[in-house]
């Protein structure tokens, strides 16, 4: 056989298994959490006569889901990983002494109502576990591998498809003029292939939001994209401004329980002015925004855009465990939304697709996962021309502007 076919096949297995296992774990934790939503926001207030949205328990529920949150993160050995506000999708391999506090944080700020994703921490534990059990059954793997496995795994799951693993980990992957790049992706994408499909035949996600088809490209609507995604970049700017600021804000309460006690306090605050539809991680509350969207007008859509911005940035900079992807496609889809009320000859389809491009392009600073997850939401072929091509003005907007992570003095200055 040849070399390099010997070394592909080597890594074939423990992809398929670890791709399958991202997706179990995915759909647990996941399943977990809704399963205490529904108890927290639907069974125990109507068990009780209290409507679920009634202010006071949206305040109460997020302030207790802090102060819990908070407890976790000082008392849990490892205190539950890393500060979130400092890590990106794909980090290094956590202490499995840290997950159990992780995963518990994780469920908790989902179920709670906390705007944040599953994305980050469950990439975490997917990459722990992996490079905890391969290091164990098969050391000759460099860990380099097995984290590379775990995320590629991770993100098929998360997005149900093994595309977007393929775009982001082609820029990751490393370059080796002796291996093809199809060479150094061939284990990746089996378990992305392997994360997607199990999650497919388990849960079948699907991120697309109902709006009327792109009627296909026209000149103009390079220009009114281009205008969007600018809009888009310059309110994800001001975002990563106010980003560090709240974040040391937040830590000059020193005590996790204190700082995640008045996050959650803050975002009830937020859930209360800006409804239900403003909390949690913002998947199903998009297809809602979009289905209400002619009702809400101008005033509700600003509403619910500025609160879920504002909700995004609190709940990441106060501790809570959690993802910004999401929450970002939301405010996406709610500045589309938007733009589409202000401007109606933009047609919604093309002002959603380029508003989730911008913002997820600040948030990640990833073309290609921005360019995906524009595609998922709003999926139309005829639109891919146009957001390769708006893409440009954003990236060049972006160029040298700081990133939506919290870095140390030593290493900003290093930089």
């Amino acid at each position: 056989m040849d070399p390099r076919a010997r070394s592909m096949l080597r890594l074939a297995l423990p992809a398929l298994l670890i791709g399958i296992a991202s997706s179990v774990v995915l759909v647990v934790v996941v399943g977990l959490a809704a399963q205490l939503q529904r108890l927290a926001w639907v069974v125990l207030p109507h068990g009780l006569g209290i409507t679920p949205n009634t202010p006071w328990w949206t305040m109460a529920m997020l302030t207790l889901t802090g102060v819990a949150v908070g407890a976790i993160v000082r008392y849990a050995p490892g205190h539950a990983g890393p500060d979130p506000a400092t890590e990106g999708l794909i980090g290094p391999p956590l202490a499995p002494a840290v997950l159990p506090g992780l995963l518990a944080a994780l469920v908790l700020g989902l179920a709670g109502g906390v705007s944040l994703g599953p994305e980050n921490p469950i990439t975490a534990i997917n990459i722990a576990l992996a490079v905890a059990l391969g290091r164990l059954l098969l050391p000759g793997i460099a860990v380099a591998e097995w984290v590379t496995l775990a995320a590629a795994g991770t993100i098929g799951a998360l997005f149900g498809t093994p595309v977007a693993a393929a775009l982001i980990l082609s820029q990751t992957v490393g370059s080796d003029a002796e291996r093809p790049l199809w060479d150094r992706l061939f284990a990746p994408l089996v378990a992305a292939g392997a994360g997607a499909m199990t999650t497919a035949l388990m849960v079948q996600p699907d991120f697309s939001v109902p709006l009327p088809a792109y009627r296909g490209a026209q000149l103009l609507d390079l220009l009114s994209g281009s205008v969007v995604v600018v809009v888009a970049v310059l309110l994800g700017l001001a975002a990563v401004w106010l980003f560090p600021r709240l974040h040391r804000g937040f830590q000059t309460l020193k005590h996790p329980v204190l700082m995640l006690g008045c996050g959650g306090f803050l975002l009830g605050l937020l859930g209360v002015l800006g409804g239900e539809v403003t909390l949690f991680k913002g998947l199903a509350e998009m297809k809602y925004l979009t289905l209400t969207a002619a009702d809400r007008g101008v005033p509700g859509l600003m509403l619910a855009l500025l609160c879920k911005l504002a909700a995004l940035l609190i709940a990441a900079a106060c501790g809570f465990r959690g993802g910004r992807i999401f929450p970002a496609v939301f405010i996406g889809v709610a500045l589309g939304l938007l733009m589409h009320a202000l401007l109606p000859m933009v047609p919604a389809s093309l002002a959603v697709a380029c508003a989730i491009l911008g913002l997820v392009l600040v948030v990640t600073r990833d073309g290609w996962l921005s360019l995906f997850m524009a595609a998922a939401v709003v999926p139309d072929l005829r639109l891919l021309p146009v957001l390769c091509i708006v893409i440009l003005p954003a990236w060049l907007l972006l160029a040298g502007r700081p990133l939506m992570l919290i870095r140390h003095r030593a290493e900003s200055a290093a930089q």
